[in-house]
């Protein structure tokens, strides 16, 4: 069962494991116009794995072992993060499947909820928590 953490608890984790990964399972587009989290403070970078496939949106079939290619240890702690935690939990449950040991959901995502007037980034997830991130 794929557990939710807390964007802060997810950083903490990544600070005190350096085993430990963030994969952001969001589309090109997004990582290009939305951001993408920063693990620079923490001398690495975050993996970038589409989960689905843009424009389309069909489930990449190739995903798992893009995540073996990446050097990805199965035992070691996997994070996932999407826009909202939706997707990144079904990424999750896949990897699980596939053998990978320790794989977290990252909750509310990277951009978290709608809120009332139907914009995301202030309720909750990764930007709204404070942490590090980049825009190109």
């Amino acid at each position: 069962m794929i557990e939710d953490v807390a964007p802060r608890d997810a950083w903490a984790s990544l600070a005190e494991t350096p085993h430990a990964v963030l994969c952001d399972v969001r589309t090109v587009p997004e990582w290009q116009f939305v951001g993408v989290p920063d693990l620079g403070p923490l001398g690495r970078s975050a993996l970038l794995i589409s989960w689905q496939v843009y424009p389309e949106m069909a489930i990449a079939e190739d995903f798992c072992a893009s995540l073996r290619d990446a050097g990805c240890n199965p035992a070691a702690p996997l994070f996932f993060l999407c826009r909202s935690g939706v997707r990144s939990r079904a990424a999750a449950e896949a990897a699980e499947a596939a053998g990978f040991a320790r794989c977290f959901n990252v909750a509310g995502g990277f951009e978290g909820p709608l809120d009332g007037e139907g914009r995301r980034g202030q309720l909750g997830g990764w930007k709204a928590a404070g942490l590090p991130w980049r825009q190109s």
